[in-house]
């Protein structure tokens, strides 16, 4: 019955498993250099995603959105992945550099 409970809540939660950019920032901050925390900064977003449940386009497409929302550049190209870095059912991380 449990697993049955916990399949029904990840079948039902797809928001769990879409992929995020990976920023939080630091509250009460005024220097901007020390807003951000996470691993993606305004020109250089990183993407957590599941290998399995994501496409490429749908990275590149957030990659490219980041870029774009904070003017850093008009494209996003991926400089390299690293596995097993994010959450747990998101645990790749996929890292761009915004240019113009």
């Amino acid at each position: 019955m449990l697993i049955t409970i916990f399949i029904l809540i990840l079948t039902t939660s797809c928001s769990l498993l879409e992929p995020f950019v990976d920023r939080r920032r630091n509250a009460g901050v005024e220097n901007i250099e020390n807003l951000y925390v996470g691993r993606s900064t305004p020109s250089e977003p990183a993407i957590c995603y599941n290998g399995l449940l994501s496409d490429e386009a749908k990275i590149q497409q957030l990659a490219d959105a980041e870029c774009k929302k904070h003017d850093t550049g008009t494209h996003a190209v991926k400089t390299h992945t690293s596995k097993f870095t994010c959450k747990m059912f998101l645990p790749s991380h996929d890292y761009f550099k915004c240019v113009k």
